[in-house]
């Protein structure tokens, strides 16, 4: 007789699947890029990111939170970036604009994320319930104005722009050019459509630079 115990088969359990911050932050993105923040659901971020609700809530506290630290996000991968082609030292005044200008055009109208700029795509249609992540979207539009305000104010201290030239006020032309951008490359804009705006803005910039002067 068989006196061996049966042996039951156990199923092995995997082990936990580790949760990829930075991949989930990045389906994040494209969501409230492509949708804005108060058309995105938790429930869309938890299909996206593929990570389960108590997670989310657990990594980043509520919708938020997530959408706080997508911004950041974007700001190193993308604006960062962009930003720091105005600060070569060899380059000219003209020539900072235009390589800013361009990765601007280049990120607006790229097939590998959705269209126009993910600060001004996200601030659309804000609720009043949203008032906290419209005063951090502000915040931001407020330091894309002054990194240009600094760069200008870096020009005019090596004689590239006259000393009495408003460079504040020049900037805040400069950011409204990129809003509208955009807001073309949102609706369909390409690259080259993007990039004859910017050339133009650099064909008038001594214009441009007498306009923002006492008169």
């Amino acid at each position: 007789m068989n006196t061996d115990a049966p042996q039951c088969a156990k199923k092995s359990r995997g082990r936990p699947k580790v949760f990829d911050r930075e991949a989930a932050l990045d389906k994040a993105m494209t969501l409230f890029w492509q949708h804005g923040y108060e058309a995105t659901s938790l429930s869309d971020l938890v299909e996206a990111t593929g990570a389960k609700a108590p997670t989310l809530y657990a990594e980043f506290t509520n919708k938020e939170g997530l959408f706080r630290a997508v911004l950041d996000r974007y700001i190193a991968r993308f604006a960062a970036r962009q930003e720091a082609e105005l600060f070569g030292s060899d380059k000219t005044l003209a020539q900072a604009l235009a390589d800013y200008f361009s990765a601007v055009a280049t990120c607006f109208t790229s097939n590998d994320t959705p269209a126009g700029c993910f600060i001004i795509t996200t601030s659309a249609g804000l609720a009043a319930s949203s008032e906290q992540v419209a005063c951090t979207i502000k915040a931001r539009h407020a330091m894309q104005e002054q990194t240009l305000v600094r760069f200008l104010d870096e020009r005019q201290q090596r004689g590239e722009l006259p000393g009495d030239c408003d460079t504040q006020g020049l900037a805040r032309y400069l950011a409204c050019l990129l809003q509208g951008m955009s807001v073309s490359a949102r609706e369909g804009a390409c690259f080259d459509t993007l990039h004859k705006v910017a050339d133009t803005t650099l064909h008038i910039l001594p214009e441009l630079i007498q306009a923002y002067r006492p008169r």
